[in-house]
């Protein structure tokens, strides 16, 4: 029989309790791990709690990207003693007062856990005041403790201030990533509630310097202000009213389309989510216009009856379910297609006849009863007036080669597979170079040429190699970077007329982030304001007068790279590169050109793949042509 593990081996006895209750402080900051996992956790409870006081003005201050001070002050309705105390209690809230309050939610918070969290794992520091009030209350928390409550002269409205977020866990602070990631956070938490309440007046300053200062305004005002004016005239307005939910807001034109996510926006009850299933809808809706991984820009407003949907799934409530997510997708679908239509974006069909048409031979001409039966009797029309057989092709059709000889059905299969490899490559997944099979790379090639103007035939003793040319491009440009950033500096060709470049604020911080390394690889760029940086000079093998739109590409690549792999930064700074760099499909090689492409390749540590993984070539030995042709 087992023993119970309360009761020791030599006594019968049972030992001491050892459930007890935890400390409050402790409960705190274990339940505050849920809420508040970075500065931008606690920018986004703040700025909501702050929209949900009735602010028309919010101010958000941060230093060192929210870990030793992050400050919001609005002009909202303020508290009174009472409840400038209760609000730090945890589950204290005055957004709910029953069950009931739960399914009709119109507030942005509701849980009463935002400031209870924060209180136990940072410095706190509160000042409120109602405009009926002549005076104000300050009080200090520290690790859920009230250190100081006292009576204070300030304006209408509420200040807090947080401060060396973590501080009394030092292993969690150890886990937040570098200043700059940690600004990125902020700032897109800032943007998410800045776009919903597009009414009210923002602004963020960072280390002292201004980043947004956004005017309130109409919904479109805000997004051109957040995603940059280039977006005026490419902005489609959606607005659909039903019996069930109104959708409202803006989607981009297809050119808008990016490889990145980073401009997708969706709010249900002015509450910003993340929905890949209503994503989906929109993609869908685009369908046939942008590519497969092209992403459109949109900023869509869903309004329904809070009864239908449940925003209590999780405490940053960006995840919620509805009542009934079919008729949430059809709507939406329906109503981003209804909206291109409107405006002429989707694709037409011109039924008018050219008149070039009437002038043929075969449209002039009678179509005689002896026509008709030649017509009848021949296989093509025998075979797409054959129910189920439009798509076929006889199979014992005769093809000739140049010396009028029957092709064999080996040569059908090498042509098949040079016709499929492009598809073949492009979906092959990525592998790590250890796994890659070595060849004999000491080749003497006697030939080459281009197929397709992407892959490069290299013909050696025995065998040959199909190259994919941007691949292979990359994985050469990729050797060379890696050596510049290790070692001495790419030469930078200074430009003549240097360019300036507008950013939107969020892709000013990450460009910010990048420019040490940057200069390292040829690129001298120079902040120019608080969005706005100079391109000075540029790698010599950057065309000059295309240094903005090589560094705005550059932007976007290193995005896309960074949703696919989690990778460091300077890896895939150098992937985005040899990317950008790399000579694409379509474009047309000398001889010469690809003689140094493959020397090159070879020369490479590993020749095989891309810096992604991709193979940059195909062997074909001889013996396996002759399989091929059954020699």
């Amino acid at each position: 029989m087992v023993q119970s593990p309360i009761f020791t081996a030599q006594e019968s006895e049972p030992v001491a309790d050892r459930i007890s209750l935890l400390p409050d402080h402790i409960a705190n900051q274990i339940a505050a791990g849920e809420v508040i996992q970075r500065p931008a956790s606690a920018v986004k409870e703040l700025l909501e709690n702050a929209v949900d006081a009735g602010a028309t003005e919010i101010k958000l201050f941060v230093n060192d990207a929210g870990k030793t001070l992050l400050q919001v002050v609005d002009n909202g309705a303020g508290m009174s003693e009472t409840d400038a105390r209760m609000a730090f209690e945890r589950h204290a809230t005055s957004k709910i007062k029953n069950i009931d309050d739960l399914f009709h939610i119109r507030t942005m918070g509701f849980r009463g856990e935002a400031l209870a969290s924060i209180a136990a794992v940072a410095q706190v520091e509160l000042r409120t005041r109602r405009a009926e009030d002549e005076v104000g209350t300050c009080i200090e928390i520290e690790n859920s403790l009230v250190k100081k409550q006292s009576p204070v002269a300030s304006p209408a409205g509420t200040s807090i201030c947080m401060k060396n977020l973590f501080f009394n866990v030092p292993a969690r602070r150890n886990f937040l990533k570098s200043n700059t990631a940690e600004l990125r956070h902020v700032v897109d938490e800032f943007i998410r509630v800045a776009l919903a309440f597009p009414g009210i007046f923002f602004s963020l300053t960072s280390n002292g310097q201004q980043v947004f200062y956004l005017e309130a305004g109409n919904l479109k005002q805000r997004i051109l202000q957040i995603l940059g004016s280039n977006y005026n005239a490419k902005l489609v307005s959606v607005k659909e009213d039903t019996d069930y939910l109104n959708i409202y807001g803006f989607v981009g034109k297809p050119e808008t389309a990016k490889k990145t996510r980073g401009d997708q926006y969706f709010f249900v009850n002015n509450r910003f989510i993340r929905s890949a299933y209503l994503n989906h809808a929109v993609m869908s809706a685009y369908q046939a216009m942008i590519g497969a991984d092209a992403f459109p820009a949109y900023v869509l407003f869903i309004d329904l009856d809070p009864t239908q949907v449940d925003v209590n799934v999780h405490p940053t409530k960006q995840e919620i379910k509805f009542e009934d997510e079919k008729i949430i997708y059809a709507f939406v679908q329906a109503a981003v297609k209804h909206a291109l239509a409107q405006f002429s974006i989707t694709p037409t069909l011109d039924f008018e006849l050219d008149a070039s048409i009437q002038s043929l031979e075969s449209v002039q001409k009678p179509f005689t009863q002896d026509k008709q039966a030649a017509t009848k009797s021949g296989s093509i029309f025998q075979t797409f007036t054959e129910a189920a057989q439009a798509h076929r092709i006889e199979s014992n059709r005769q093809w000739t080669i140049g010396n009028g000889q029957n092709e064999s059905s080996g040569f059908v299969s090498l042509t098949k597979q040079l016709l499929q490899l492009d598809e073949a490559m492009s979906k092959q997944p990525a592998i790590e170079a250890a796994q890659l099979t070595t060849h004999d790379l000491s080749l003497t090639f006697s030939g080459f040429s281009q197929l397709f103007n992407t892959y490069v035939l290299a013909s050696a003793d025995d065998k040959f190699l199909l190259v994919h040319q941007q691949t292979a491009h990359e994985r050469i440009i990729y050797e060379k970077l890696s050596s510049a950033i290790e070692g001495k500096a790419i030469a930078t060709q200074r430009s003549l007329f240097p360019a300036t470049v507008e950013l939107t604020p969020a892709d000013a911080v990450l460009l910010s982030s990048l420019l040490p390394d940057l200069q390292q690889l040829g690129y001298t760029v120079e902040p120019f304001g608080k969005t706005a940086f100079v391109v000075q000079g540029t790698p010599a093998d950057v065309d000059a007068g295309n240094e903005k739109a090589a560094l705005e590409k550059m932007l976007e690549q290193y995005k896309h790279f960074n949703l696919e792999a989690k990778l460091p930064k300077r890896e895939m700074l150098l992937r985005t590169l040899a990317w950008q760099q790399a000579v694409k499909p379509g474009a047309s090689l000398t001889e010469k050109e690809m003689e140094t492409l493959m020397t090159d390749l070879f020369n490479c540590k590993q020749p095989s793949a891309s810096p992604s993984g991709r193979p940059t070539y195909v062997e074909f030995r001889k013996e396996q042509l002759e399989k091929m042709f059954g020699r």
